[in-house]
């Protein structure tokens, strides 16, 4: 055969990329459960972080079946979910990027809920959300007190903004700003969190600093908290009367 001629030279090519797309595509099918996993336990992390339990990946599902007492899923009624209509779901097992990106019908999607008992008997509420920043989706989890109206803590993350600018919305900064805010005013009716753009005064229970040179990361965080913490304000109510 010469080696020298054209078609030797396509065929080897040809060859190389046949060989090189399956070891590709056999390195793909056998990491994936590795990757899944990685998620998971990300996932797990993130719960826990926005109520303060920081925790490695190797003992985040440790933590997070000793830390989280209760998962529920509600609709957008704020009524909570049978098994049966779950389908064999937990509120884990919901994913509310993929929802808030394919699903266009607020009212179709699903709403999870953690619970979370500390060791030291306080409890704490998580929910998570999902919107869109300046470039891409963002998403977070916010941690309730157990007067289920006050921050006590929140975890964001994206997956294309600008670093030094929208990115930030991942530093503690920008995190512990929330903390103590409250999204229902002095007559118990939803007020909602709002990232300013400009800045507000410290004492506004209601509204945090925006990130300067970030608007519209900021105003994607905003609707993302508002649109969602909504949903939830009637069952935070019926268990504060179940409670009180």
């Amino acid at each position: 055969m010469d080696v020298n001629s054209n078609k030797y030279t396509f065929g080897f090519a040809a060859v190389m990329v046949i060989v090189v797309a399956s070891i590709l595509a056999f390195a793909s099918e056998s990491l994936k459960p590795y990757q899944k996993m990685n998620i998971r336990h990300e996932k797990m992390q993130n719960i826990l972080a926005s109520v303060g339990i920081n925790v490695d990946r190797h003992k985040s599902e440790e933590a997070f079946n000793k830390y989280v007492t209760k998962q529920i899923v509600i609709d957008a009624q704020g009524n909570e979910l049978s098994e049966d209509k779950l389908n064999g779901l937990t509120a884990f097992d919901i994913d509310v990027v993929k929802e808030y990106r394919n699903i266009k019908d607020i009212t179709e999607r699903h709403y999870p809920l953690f619970e979370i008992t500390k060791d030291n008997g306080n409890k704490y509420y998580v929910v998570p959300m999902a919107g869109t920043g300046l470039w891409d989706l963002i998403w977070g989890y916010v941690a309730f007190e157990s007067d289920l109206n006050t921050i006590a803590g929140t975890k964001f993350d994206h997956k294309g903004e600008t670093p030094g600018l929208g990115a930030e919305i991942t530093k503690p900064f920008f995190q512990n700003a929330f903390i103590g805010k409250k999204i229902l005013d002095e007559n118990g009716e939803f007020k909602g969190i709002n990232v300013i753009k400009g800045g507000t005064s410290p004492d506004n229970p209601h509204g945090i600093n925006a990130i300067s040179g970030a608007t519209l990361t900021c105003v994607g965080v905003d609707e993302m908290l508002n649109r969602t913490l909504k949903v939830y304000v009637p069952y935070f109510k019926k268990i504060a009367q179940q409670e009180s």
